[in-house]
């Protein structure tokens, strides 16, 4: 038999300060505030071994609810800069773009592909498509994969 995860999504002012500030010390670490485990842990007050007992256990809901890659399909018009309109889009939401394929247009309509890490993403992947989809010359985008 294996050991199933479960997982709640709890106000984070019922839970113990530890869990505050194992998140805190992930944060220094993801920001490069702290560039070792032994600095951050001592910036936010807790022991090391507090941190590695709860660091993979405990996330924000962000950070837990989010996807990683979203793999889009969009079908585009062949404008000058059309395709650098989408990539700054996706760069002003914090995305990161993993993979870009991208064919020769035909007919004046060409099919791109664009995978993106979303970790960063201030906003939601919805939203993301919805600026995209305002961009003049983005004719449609499907979302054809998500990790």
């Amino acid at each position: 038999m294996t050991k199933e995860n479960v997982f709640y999504i709890v106000n984070r002012e019922v839970l113990p300060g530890v869990f505050h500030n194992v998140m805190k010390a992930k944060k220094l670490l993801a920001t490069g505030e702290a560039g070792t485990v032994n600095e951050a842990v001592k910036k936010v007050g807790i022991s090391r071994s507090a941190f590695y007992k709860y660091r993979d256990s405990v996330f924000s809901f962000s950070e837990a609810n989010r996807g990683k890659i979203i793999t889009l399909s969009l079908t585009l018009l062949d404008l000058p800069g059309l395709l650098s309109n989408i990539l700054n889009e996706i760069a002003l939401h914090k995305g990161n773009i993993l993979t870009i394929n991208q064919n020769i247009p035909i007919h004046g309509v060409a099919n791109v592909t664009i995978s993106v890490d979303t970790r960063q993403m201030e906003y939601d992947q919805e939203r993301l498509i919805r600026d995209l989809n305002e961009i003049k010359g983005v004719q449609r985008i499907e979302v054809i994969g998500q990790e």
